[in-house]
């Protein structure tokens, strides 16, 4: 009974059919919705590796920005003190949590700092001394110069990356200035400073400032991509619910009704197999007169 047969597998599988033939006409918008719920799920996926990433860059952004006020808060007790004898010491520490929060690396071990070129530690320098061998700070980043993108929609990219060098070279290049000064003929900061020394300090804490406030508005545009990251993931997820709801209300099957469908077949098919098990019993006799009787 193919009737059964198909009430027996919609019951067993939870389906309306396993086939393309038994889904029929709706056979296309079902894989289109499927196509659609897959593409869905792989751009969530994306999305939420993208989120990770941003946090993370908003923590280290914060981290390098206050590096620049570590750096600015030693500038002004050393002129205020008129002793920067621990300046070059302070200056140091903050040049190796610079370096490191940079050349920080991912799950994966890609350099998060490094846009296209992540492969590679994006700050090439490894202690404050090597800043007063280069003619610019920029030439202690090696970096690639575009930042890492992601595709969130279709047609949809959003730039996710920050570069080393956006994010650290204005506070790079003042603690080279410092380190240069302090290797120059007006340095060797101690405890009592020069006019020249005193001069250099002070217009650096300006420049600390400005370093600072550099990597807050590169905070500020981390923190709008990720609300941009946030509403697609929302966006994201009503889709995707919306699509399994395609693809349910063609391929699966109402189960009470498949239940009852069942039923019922089962009932006319005993009520069929007893009207024949009748039926194989009657033979001629049945009409014949008994023995002994007549018309």
């Amino acid at each position: 009974n193919s009737t059964m047969d198909q009430a027996q597998s919609q019951v067993a599988s939870g389906m309306v059919s396993t086939t393309y033939t038994g889904i029929g006409d709706k056979t296309a918008l079902l894989e289109a919705a499927r196509s659609a719920s897959a593409r869905t799920n792989g751009y969530q996926s994306v999305t939420n590796l993208a989120l990770n990433q941003v946090n993370q860059q908003d923590t280290d952004l914060t981290s390098i920005s206050s590096l620049a006020g570590q750096l600015r808060q030693a500038l002004t007790s050393a002129v205020a003190n008129n002793d920067a004898s621990i300046l070059m010491s302070t200056a140091s520490g903050i040049f190796d949590q610079l370096t490191q929060v940079l050349n920080s690396q991912d799950a994966n071990g890609n350099y998060l700092y490094g846009g296209d070129k992540d492969n590679t530690p994006p700050v090439s320098a490894t202690s404050l001394s090597d800043l007063t061998s280069l003619s610019s700070a920029s030439d202690a980043f090696d970096n690639g110069s575009v930042a890492r993108s992601v595709t969130i929609a279709d047609g949809e990219t959003v730039k996710i990356g920050v570069l080393a060098s956006d994010a650290g070279q204005q506070l790079m290049q003042t603690l080279k200035d410092v380190a240069d000064f302090n290797a120059g003929s007006n340095g060797n900061f101690g405890s009592g400073l020069s006019q020249a020394q005193s001069t250099f300090l002070s217009n650096e804490i300006g420049t600390a400032t400005s370093a600072s406030q550099s990597v807050n508005n590169l905070a500020a545009v981390n923190g709008q991509t990720y609300q941009q990251l946030q509403d697609a993931s929302s966006n994201q997820q009503t889709m995707s619910t919306m699509y399994k709801g395609f693809v349910s209300d063609i391929q699966d099957v109402d189960m009470s009704t498949a239940v009852t469908n069942l039923n019922q077949d089962q009932v006319a098919l005993q009520a069929a197999l007893q009207v024949t098990s009748q039926l194989n019993q009657i033979s001629l006799l049945n009409y014949l007169p008994a023995a002994g009787t007549t018309g």
